[in-house]
């Protein structure tokens, strides 16, 4: 069963490095990331901001619970406040290795 939570990273311009501790993350979750500029009342604003996430990294537990790295992009003249939501799906059932 997927679960996911939701949380805003304040005055985000240019890229910024996150790493967020989920209990039911781990290096081999299959993890999805979304992104938008945070609007009224805590809904997504499609506004002139373009907004992405990269380089999604699930990791083990590290004393806790395990979590994700990631960076949050904004390309806008002015900070933004950005909403991000992080949803955790079954793990991955292998790897594939292409040369």
């Amino acid at each position: 069963m997927a679960r996911s939570i939701r949380f805003i990273r304040r005055n985000v311009q240019g890229r910024v490095r996150q790493n967020i501790n989920f209990g039911p993350i781990r290096q081999r979750s299959a993890v999805v990331i979304t992104a938008a500029e945070l609007g009224q009342g805590g809904r997504p604003h499609l506004g002139e901001a373009n907004v992405w996430v990269t380089n999604v990294g699930p990791h083990n537990p590290e004393g806790g619970d395990g979590g994700v790295e990631f960076h949050i992009h904004s390309d806008f003249s002015s900070p933004i406040d950005v909403l991000v939501t992080i949803s955790v799906l079954e793990d991955i059932e292998g790897d594939v290795f292409v040369v």
